[in-house]
């Protein structure tokens, strides 16, 4: 069975155990949760070592870019005069994909160890957190845009029932803003996609298709359809494609978030348990840049460039008024939450950049992000789950009273306000340095976007360095007193198996950055390449 395959629907194996056991084996359910986890972050890792790199391929648009394809016919119907509609099982993975993949495998065993904190209808719970599980890896792996799209609102259902059963005070509200915000964007794609079906031929058969790599090829558009590079159709008075590229990047914005559409994501943070925490930071909001990446840009390429002025403007927007926003926080985990807005700004401005630095910036800052802010809300659940509390004013020396916790979180503060060293910094030196370079080599991006961005890192290491010194120095002060300080223990074993991974990736990515920028540099180049060559 090929290696993808076997990645993406290992959580649904699982999953049916689950459902099938019957509920007197119900702390069976967080082991075999662990277990199908773990051995996706196995499989993942053996796709990483075997992925080959193969500089030269040329256009992202060749078939050969991407390795583990396995192509099936999925769904046939014969629509007579019209021809035949043929949807593939269609999978594949280039260099941007894979070590995406390995950080989300490890994201979910983080994830599965943080869920050990559930305690009510743990059947219901560990299925839907496979099923999201198996939606997450084929989102990363689909090359046929009905697969992409299915998996793509696959996430959805988990997700609201994720969070608006198992979630906090206010879950019912977050989980329905959370499911209607990310319908809105689904919605129009859904539109799109059928345009680029009948847009789209496939060379081999002649018949309409939703293959991804055949819509990034203009020579398999039909000549005067809606979004053929060769048409002059338009809706609402703008080019067809310029529409497609702004409601897939929207749909796709939702998620990163960009600001203003962020607005979801403080209030499903807050309300989350810190599983589906993790997940959303960890794994759902690197989704939303990857299909920038994915489709946005490579099958509308000369919109994107015309609109990455506008995209660098809202990744700056989003990194300050994510960043001032988190200095304003009492609420822990939505202080992590704004700074998550304020991070994944960087993403937006490195590929508004359409630069090699800034690309791979980009994709570095998505793969450390997702390391950083699964330790960040995990750590932020180990104080919850112990005192049902996350407000910064009510905890005072928390170091002398969980010395190995706060080693903890002192690499994740660090690492995530950009020290040298630490992945963080990596990621958004090259995102900078690729929007400092545009403004030079291909005039796309002004140079006060970077010293924006700059400013932005400044910011981070203010509320975090000032949260760090209000928590946990100074002589021990807690809202709770004495019923408090009994209650706060150290982390023990389950939890250290969880943060010690995180940590030394943090900073093992840092020291070598190749292990991400060896496997998506091909990839990069080809896509830098192919930006330019429309």
């Amino acid at each position: 069975m090929n290696l993808l395959s076997l990645l993406i629907f290992i959580p649904v194996l699982f999953g049916i155990i689950v459902l099938i056991l019957p509920s007197s084996m119900r702390a069976s359910f967080k082991y075999l949760t662990l277990a199908a986890t773990l051995v996706q972050l196995v499989i993942s890792i053996v796709i990483y070592l075997n992925f080959k790199t193969c500089p030269g391929f040329g256009g992202i648009n060749h078939e050969e870019q991407f390795q583990f394809v396995q192509k099936l016919p999925w769904i046939n119907l014969d629509l007579g005069s019209m021809g035949k509609m043929q949807i593939d099982y269609f999978v594949g993975i280039d260099g941007m994909s894979v070590t995406i993949l390995v950080m989300s495998a490890l994201v979910m065993v983080v994830a599965a160890i943080s869920s050990w904190e559930i305690n009510s209808n743990l059947k219901g719970f560990f299925a839907l957190f496979l099923l999201l599980d198996m939606a997450v890896m084929g989102v990363f792996c689909a090359l046929d845009f009905f697969l992409f799209y299915t998996f793509y609102e696959l996430m959805l259902l988990p997700l609201y029932f994720l969070i608006g059963m198992w979630g906090g005070a206010r879950r019912e509200y977050a989980a329905i803003k959370f499911f209607l915000y990310t319908l809105f964007g689904s919605v129009f794609m859904l539109l799109v996609m059928v345009g680029l079906y009948f847009s789209v031929t496939d060379p081999a058969t002649g018949n309409h298709t939703f293959n991804i790599i055949h819509m990034m090829n203009p020579k398999n558009y039909i000549e005067g359809s809606v979004f053929s590079t060769l048409s002059h159709a338009t809706i609402l008075g703008m080019p067809a494609r310029t529409v497609g590229f702004v409601v897939l990047f929207v749909a796709f914005a939702i998620k990163v978030p960009v600001v203003p559409l962020h607005t979801w994501l403080p209030d499903a943070h807050v309300e989350a348990p810190t599983p589906v925490s993790i997940i959303l930071a960890g794994v759902l909001l690197k989704i939303g840049g990857y299909g920038i990446i994915r489709i946005c840009m490579c099958i509308f390429p000369d919109a994107a460039i015309s609109s990455a002025f506008w995209v660098g403007l809202l990744g700056v927007i989003s990194i300050l008024y994510g960043a001032f926003n988190a200095l304003a926080q009492r609420d822990l985990k939505r202080l992590i939450a704004y700074s998550s807005v304020s991070h994944m700004g960087f993403v937006l401005l490195g590929i508004a950049s359409a630069t090699t630095e800034g690309v791979s910036g980009a994709m570095m800052q998505m793969i450390s992000h997702g390391f950083l802010s699964s330790m960040l809300f995990f750590l932020v659940g180990v104080v919850y789950g112990r005192v049902h509390d996350r407000d910064i004013y009510n905890f005072r020396g928390l170091a002398s009273l969980m010395p190995r916790y706060t080693v903890y979180v002192m690499i994740a503060f660090f690492a995530s306000l950009g020290l040298p060293g630490f992945s963080a910094f990596v990621a958004e030196a090259f995102s900078l340095a690729g929007a400092f370079k545009s403004s030079s080599v291909n005039g796309l991006l002004p140079q006060w976007m970077a010293v924006c961005g700059a400013v932005g890192i400044l910011l981070g290491a203010a509320y975090l360095l000032w949260t760090l010194q209000r928590m946990f120095f100074g002589t021990v002060s807690l809202k709770g007193g004495e019923i408090w300080k009994i209650a706060l223990t150290d982390i023990n074993f389950r939890e250290t198996a969880a943060l010690l991974p995180l940590a030394l990736l943090a900073l093992g990515l840092g020291i070598m950055p190749s292990l991400v920028f060896g496997k998506i540099n091909d990839a990069v180049l080809a896509f830098v390449s192919f930006l330019q060559v429309k």
